[in-house]
């Protein structure tokens, strides 16, 4: 099975990014289900569960569901100096409703600014602890003069539900590769809409698919509560099913790649990350275990030890514009989308072809004969048939076709085309 080969799709995956971008999203309410509804366009064979607030998931609670309405401040003169309506990152996220009429001394505890990025708006929440807040650029904040502020906050907090869309397709094997992406972020590129649209359009590819040797597992959740309640539904089958996966999150920009490796670090997730970035991003940057930060500390938990790694481009936490509102529509670009298309669906087809050759003649074979061999041997002549005769003398059952193609320094890609050749030749069996 070769699956190499993927359309162009950085137009698209950026379109659907901004339709996308001005919904105000949360780890649960309206903007969940709007997303989905969106996604379900797209992928119309998406299922959308729904877990009850309340409900006890591993060492955690379902929260209640959040509605925001409306929310802003005026000051003394009437005038909104800070409108939700105009940036969903102006409020707190679950913050609970508020109407009234402080000093600039009191609002002042409930503001947030950045003094080294003055022009950016924030991004904070307050999920777990029933409180309210406004973020606003630091330039704005410091121009704010002693008065009084009239402060209003429209929302609920009510039992509801959490909501996450999950997709199945069935391939020749029971054992699933597993995809993880995240819809819980309000209006930002890079950090939330990038891992969405290119998980959608990797769905698509691989439905368009034939023959898939493995089957394929994807949910689009809200982070950390969200896997956290999939896995408490599901981990046992995904223990027993998976044997590789990736978390999809910031893959939007136009800077460098990075690796994040599952926790066992050597996985058929990792082995295939590093593979594909090793000869497509020859100057990704590498991290450790340690600097996880997604819903990989989740997947990779003790006892639940999922092989799931993450192939990002700049990594979370590690870019300026991370986490406030210069995590724009300006941020990201199709060439930086479908980069990281490109490296993820190739990191999936050396997962599909990751077999283990075994050569099936006893000695070295005669090419020739085959008309795999030069007619005429001078010196340079059979330079050509090098990288067939070292993939026969590295088969033997025991390597798989990564570390044959790592050890000669030749994508895998390249090799299976040799590997196929050599099976048509019944020299090879896998």
């Amino acid at each position: 099975m070769t699956i190499f080969k993927i359309k162009p799709r950085g137009h698209d995956m950026y379109s659907w990014a901004s339709d996308l971008y001005p919904i105000c999203r949360s780890i649960t309410g309206q903007g969940v289900r709007k997303t989905l509804s969106y996604i379900k366009e797209l992928i119309p064979d998406i299922t959308i569960h729904e877990v009850p607030s309340g409900k006890k998931v591993f060492d955690w609670t379902v929260p209640e569901e959040w509605f925001i309405y409306d929310a802003w401040i005026e000051d003394d003169n009437g005038k909104k100096i800070v409108d939700f309506k105009n940036n969903n990152l102006h409020l707190v996220g679950y913050s609970i409703p508020i109407d009234a009429t402080l000093s600039l001394e009191k609002l002042q505890n409930h503001l947030y600014s950045l003094p080294d990025q003055p022009n950016a708006i924030p991004y904070v929440t307050s999920y777990y602890k029933k409180d309210w807040g406004f973020c606003l650029s630091h330039n704005q904040r410091e121009s704010l003069k002693n008065g009084n502020y009239k402060v209003h906050i429209n929302s609920e907090l009510k039992k509801g539900f959490l909501n996450y869309g999950e997709v199945y397709i069935k391939g020749r094997s029971k054992k699933e590769v597993f995809l993880s992406t995240y819809i819980c972020h309000p209006s930002m590129a890079n950090n939330e809409l990038s891992g969405p649209v290119v998980t959608t359009a990797l769905v698509q590819w691989l439905k368009a698919s034939l023959d898939l040797n493995y089957s394929y597992r994807i949910v689009f959740i809200p982070e950390t509560i969200g896997s956290i309640t999939y896995l408490s539904k599901n981990y046992k089958k995904l223990k027993s099913n998976v044997i590789a996966g990736y978390n999809i999150s910031c893959v939007g920009d136009d800077l460098a790649y990075s690796y994040m490796p599952s926790r066992d670090g050597n996985t058929m997730s990792d082995k295939a990350a590093l593979h594909c970035l090793t000869h497509l991003a020859k100057d990704f940057k590498q991290y450790s275990w340690l600097d996880r930060g997604s819903d990989e500390r989740q997947y990779c938990a003790p006892g639940i030890d999922m092989p799931i790694a993450s192939i990002m481009r700049t990594k979370y936490g590690e870019y300026p514009e991370y986490h406030t509102s210069l995590d724009n529509m300006s941020f990201i670009s199709p060439d930086g989308l479908n980069g990281a298309l490109n490296i993820i669906s190739h990191a999936i087809g050396c997962i599909e072809n990751n077999l283990f050759p075994k050569a099936l003649i006893l000695g070295e074979p005669q090419l020739g004969k085959r008309g795999l061999y030069p007619d005429t041997s001078i010196k340079g002549s059979a330079k050509d048939t090098d990288i067939m005769m070292n993939i026969l003398t590295y088969a033997d059952g025991k390597r798989d076709l990564i570390d044959i193609s790592n050890i000669l320094g030749v994508p895998l890609w390249e090799v299976k085309k040799i590997v196929d050749l050599l099976q048509e030749n019944k020299l090879i069996s896998v």
